[in-house]
């Protein structure tokens, strides 16, 4: 399977959840192989720019990862050099691109991968939807607001911050052994 520009994950940006390689342990959401094709197909679908291509990935995963520009536009330059994309008309200074035969005979290629990739995205979202819906982000904000407010405080003991730690780690215990 063709690999072309090595490994790379989501970025940063957008103020969004990013899966980072290399910090804390984490890996890559995705390798560039992948992310490659995921804008391919995309961009066989119908022709977008850079900004639109970041936005459709962000929303089949449902909000949980965008890729950052500095790993789109690299990769947007590669794929057209490498003929599988091209310009899609001119809108002034916001380039739209799209699939090119080339890029489509990839698609055609590579379609398991690129099954299994979608599938991903589609994976991410319904994690997301999971454990981001709107009773856990409510008992979160919850949580933090009763924490800044209790242990924010001036001359907070050391021993009510062992404690509420200790009630933190007991509540994710709990949670850990749901069903």
């Amino acid at each position: 399977m063709h690999r072309g520009g090595g490994r790379h994950g989501f970025g940063h940006g957008h103020g969004h959840h990013h899966d980072e390689g290399g910090r804390g342990g984490r890996r890559r959401a995705f390798e560039g192989g992948e992310l490659q094709l995921v804008l391919l197909k995309l961009l066989a679908e119908q022709p977008r720019h850079g900004y639109d291509l970041i936005r459709a990935i962000e929303e089949r995963t449902g909000g949980a990862y965008a890729p950052s520009p500095g790993v789109v536009y690299p990769m947007l330059s590669m794929l057209e050099e490498l003929g599988q994309i091209e310009k899609a008309g001119d809108e002034g200074t916001r380039k739209a691109f799209t699939a090119t035969t080339d890029g489509i005979a990839r698609l055609d290629a590579e379609k398991d991968v690129v099954e299994a990739v979608l599938a991903k995205l589609g994976a991410l979202a319904a994690r997301r939807e999971r454990t981001d819906g709107a009773p856990i982000r409510r008992a979160m904000d919850n949580l933090r607001a009763v924490l800044m407010h209790r242990l924010g405080r001036e001359g907070v003991e050391a021993d009510t911050i062992h404690a509420a730690a200790a009630i933190l780690d007991e509540a994710a215990q709990r949670i850990e052994r749901l069903p």
